[in-house]
């Protein structure tokens, strides 16, 4: 046999200058190496993707949630903020309506008061015109006393004018001059 020929009947069972057994062993690992690859796709894979999905999931709710608070809390803040106008409008007209009661009460003490003045003066008037009475009373009692003890002294003495006028004087210094200056 010729050279040729050997090289021939060596390489008939060779493909690509491989031998037979190590293709198979090649092939038998490529297959067993993809079907690693899908047992551990489904086993590790699988798993750590669904663990990743639920973490982005609970990320996103987070986030959306957060979100939400968020507007919750601004929609508290506005509606608290709202209260808070009214309560200070409230306590406003609290104030404004303590006021005008405080001013009506005191127009009703100044009023009352200048009906208890004008009553006291009208007392005091009245009071002043009973003792001017009651002076003018006392002053008539002592012109009847004088008249009386003149007449008593014109009846025992007979006298003239000038007797008269002498007679006059002498009882009014007997009853002095404190009677007619009160």
């Amino acid at each position: 046999m010729n050279l040729l020929g050997s090289t021939a009947i060596v390489l008939e069972g060779r493909l690509f200058g491989l031998d037979a057994q190590l293709l198979f062993d090649a092939a038998i690992t490529l297959i067993n190496v993809f079907i690693l690859f899908i047992l551990l796709s489904y086993i590790l894979f699988n798993p750590v993707r669904n663990m990743l999905k639920k973490r982005q999931d609970k990320i996103t709710n987070d986030i959306e949630g957060a979100a939400k608070d968020r507007e919750d809390a601004l929609a508290m803040k506005q509606e608290y903020e709202a209260k808070l106008k009214a309560a200070n409008k409230e306590a406003e007209g609290i104030l404004s309506d303590a006021r005008r009661t405080g001013e009506h009460n005191k127009q009703k003490l100044i009023d009352e008061g200048k009906e208890e003045a004008a009553r006291i003066i009208a007392q005091a008037n009245k009071e002043a015109e009973l003792e001017k009475q009651k002076v003018a009373d006392e002053v008539k009692q002592q012109i009847v006393v004088v008249a009386a003890a003149m007449a008593s002294k014109l009846v025992s003495k007979s006298i003239n004018e000038s007797d008269s006028n002498a007679l006059i004087e002498e009882t009014l210094n007997e009853m002095g001059d404190k009677t007619w200056l009160s």
